[in-house]
């Protein structure tokens, strides 16, 4: 039965001008939908992994320390200001071939670096530097007498970072880290150019066979937009969840 169904809504869609054709085909259709899976593990691993990586940044960053806070402003200033897929290209045709020479150098094996973990990696540094710049502004944002008044209590600085500039940072900054986590799911398709089966990839290889350009870019389209709409709904619910008043909610 829901292959008829497939068959006509196929058949429906031509009638269209829109050739899905390759929905009928398992071994292209089982390729498409291992794409999606693809991509959808790639946000769920780079979005908190780029949290992390903004959290690490904005705490060096505010440091006080000039040995701590050099480094990092030096890091994101590089990061942020040069594109993804050339720190992409740098990572894994350089740094990967170097790490794979070295390792057989050892005798230690193969290169466990596979070009899936090289995009969460790089997306992960690139999209971090982001969410630390608007870490570092929301710190910076936390009231004098707020501070004053944590100190007065014997918080250290670790314990003033961890327990009250960190949860204030995030509910000053959250709009623009939803906005850079939506930036970030779009950016995940990066990783058709070194090869890895994502639907961005998958639908390459099904449109160099059948010619339906269009009819899989507005697939992508509809993909990323799903993906896009569901963390853009989960950033407006945290807003509600972690408004403040009196502190800028």
């Amino acid at each position: 039965m829901s292959d008829s169904l497939t068959v006509q809504g196929v058949q429906a869609l031509k009638a269209l001008g829109l050739n899905y054709s390759f929905v009928l085909d398992d071994m292209e259709r089982q390729a498409f939908v291992r794409g999606l899976g693809v991509s959808l593990q790639l946000c769920l691993l780079t979005i908190p992994g780029s949290l992390a990586v903004g959290i690490l940044l904005a705490a060096l960053l505010t440091s006080g320390r000039a040995w701590l806070a050099s480094p990092a402003r030096a890091f994101v200033e590089v990061t942020r200001n040069t594109p993804t897929l050339v720190q992409l290209y740098c990572a894994f045709l350089v740094l990967n071939m170097l790490i794979t020479q070295q390792l057989r150098d050892w005798g230690a094996g193969p290169n466990p670096l596979t070009p899936f973990i090289w995009v969460v990696i790089v997306v992960s540094l690139h999209k971090g530097v982001f969410h630390a710049e608007a870490l570092r502004a929301g710190i910076e944002s936390v009231p004098t007498i707020t501070l004053e008044a944590a100190r007065s209590l014997g918080f250290s600085r670790h314990q003033l970072l961890v327990r009250v500039q960190l949860p204030l940072a995030v509910r000053f900054a959250l709009p623009s880290l939803v906005n850079n986590l939506v930036d970030l799911v779009k950016m995940t398709a990066v990783a058709s150019a070194i090869a890895v089966g994502d639907v961005t990839y998958q639908s390459i290889m099904i449109w160099t066979q059948r010619d339906n350009v269009l009819e899989l870019l507005l697939l992508i389209l509809l993909w990323f937009g799903l993906l896009t709409w569901l963390v853009s709904l989960a950033g407006r619910w945290l807003e509600q969840r972690l408004r403040m008043p009196g502190y800028g909610q």
